[in-house]
């Protein structure tokens, strides 16, 4: 029963005032997600962050951290454009309108020009479909509330490019032992995650950063990868993130912060983004040797690779000199990780894992009901060629504007082509809407989110703050007002004090 969480940057446009300022939009969307949501929030307990640490063991200095990685104090100031923040009773306060800790155990705030739902802890890939999407949910409850706020729209993007050359994040979070040794974790994970965009790329049109080059690709983050390991998230990215906050027992846990990912809108390629990578964390905890020979000489050079390949035939180089195809990696992992299947959940992400595989190699389309890439590049197949011409036979050319139009429209929440899809009855949900509604109030009750979101929901008089490990109370002790009390172990899902609280 491994812990998993999901990150998800949206991008956020005002459709009447294109350069609007996309920070300020954002504090505004995080502000109305707390008019929603009444009084059952908080604010963000900063005390837990500590993002310079490197799982390589050393800690990088602030004077050398760039922005991003400065997750710890953000400053924000909104007429200026920029966060400040101020101490309070010895932590950092951020003004109301910047983070919104919810009843769901979730987080929905400003990362730099985005809002982000970060999702609350769960054990199951299942599980994390659901809570992923209840963020989606709640990111339009919020912008509906935005535009009776603001008497302006806002719309939304579950994509990780603005076609301009930026790229924002979708990150995958998953507890790992700290006895693992790291450069092994690293060593053995990377052909799993430069191979499995086959099944959970998202689908982009253009190629190259800026989209310079005509084309499709499967993976929207592909052309972003530029290391093999590192600690940045928006500079030079690593295939492998080497962040060391583990927000948990240190000693006991890492936490695997994985970036490389696509946002998904589809129910499969969610699942099996999280299912499979838990399964190969499994072998890797275990020490499983067979890892070892899947090895790739040019893992950075591979992510491209694989992200240009759509007939999935391009031959990698790997570290023995051998060559596979990025669905022979993903078979020999799936085979490997058989052994590791130890209940009904891991059977099922198995047997899903190997018919999606099965339907790529023998009919791309057949797919198309599971994966957001194939379905994506069946569409705008159908729109080329419904515009072909003498002059363009093919159809329309790549790097004609209405694919990379439609390709944005694609993501866009609430009424994007991938939710049309999906209403037609052409996408496969592994979640029912009632599930997802029900996760947008309530969390998961098998971790300590439900103690997070518990005492959020049942007595928001009483927290001061809350963070993934901490919920500070705000109630007169013997030790004065402010009570800090530490979940350092994300499988609880009980404590005296909390329980007591919440009434349950």
């Amino acid at each position: 029963m491994r812990v998993v969480g999901i990150e998800t940057e949206y991008g956020i446009v005002d459709p009447d005032e294109p350069r609007a300022n996309p920070i300020l939009m954002s504090s505004r969307l995080v502000a109305a997600c707390r008019g929603w949501a009444g009084e059952r929030t908080t604010r963000w307990d900063y005390g837990g962050e500590d993002p310079l640490q490197d799982q390589r063991g050393f800690r990088r200095s602030r004077a050398s951290a760039t922005p991003d990685l400065l997750t710890d104090a953000p400053e924000y100031d909104e007429s200026a454009g920029h966060v400040t923040l101020r101490r309070r009773r010895g932590s950092w306060e951020d003004p109301a309108h910047l983070n919104a800790v919810l009843a769901n155990g979730a987080r929905f705030y400003v990362d730099h020009a985005h809002p982000e739902y970060s999702g609350p802890e769960v054990t199951s890939a299942r599980d994390a479909v659901i809570w992923d999407r209840a963020g989606d949910a709640i990111a339009l409850a919020s912008a509906e509330r935005y535009a009776a706020d603001e008497g302006s729209a806002v719309h939304l993007y579950k994509n990780n490019v603005d076609g301009k050359g930026a790229s924002y994040g979708t990150h995958e979070n998953f507890l790992v032992s700290r006895a693992t040794d790291f450069e092994h974790l690293a060593r053995r994970l990377t052909p799993h995650l430069v191979t499995r965009q086959v099944f959970t790329g998202a689908g982009r049109v253009g190629l190259g950063p800026f989209g310079e080059a005509a084309g499709f690709q499967i993976s929207q983050r592909a052309d972003y990868m530029e290391a093999e390991v590192g600690l940045e998230t928006t500079l030079r990215r690593p295939i492998i993130n080497t962040r060391d906050e583990p927000h948990a027992e240190r000693a006991r846990y890492r936490r695997l912060h994985v970036i490389i990912g696509d946002a998904n809108l589809f129910d499969v390629a969610t699942y099996l983004k999280v299912g499979t990578t838990s399964l190969v964390l499994a072998a890797i905890e275990a020490d499983d040797e067979r890892l070892d020979a899947l090895e790739l000489a040019a893992p950075v050079a591979a992510v491209q690779a694989v992200s240009r390949d759509l007939a999935l035939r391009e031959r990698l180089e790997l570290a023995s000199g051998e060559e596979a195809t990025a669905l022979e990696i993903q078979r020999a992992l799936l085979e490997i990780c058989r052994t590791y299947a130890t209940d009904a959940g891991d059977a099922a992400i198995i047997a899903r894992w190997e018919g999606v595989l099965e339907r790529l190699a023998a009919d791309l389309f057949s797919a198309a009901r599971e994966v957001e890439w194939v379905a994506k590049l069946q569409l705008l197949g159908r729109l080329r060629a419904r515009h072909a011409s003498d002059a363009h036979p093919d159809g329309l050319p790549w790097d004609d504007a209405r694919l990379a139009a439609m390709d944005l429209q694609w993501s866009r929440l609430g009424d994007g082509w991938a939710t049309r899809l999906a209403q037609a009855g052409q996408v496969e949900r592994l979640a029912t809407d009632e599930e997802v509604a029900a996760a947008v109030a309530a969390a998961p009750q098998d971790t300590r989110a439900r103690l997070r979101g518990g005492i959020v929901a049942a007595r928001p008089d009483l927290v001061d703050a809350a963070g993934w490990s901490t919920v500070v109370l705000d109630r007169e002790t013997d030790h004065g007002h402010l009570e800090v009390v530490h979940l350092d172990e994300p499988h609880a899902s009980r404590h005296p004090l909390l329980d007591a609280l919440i009434g349950g």
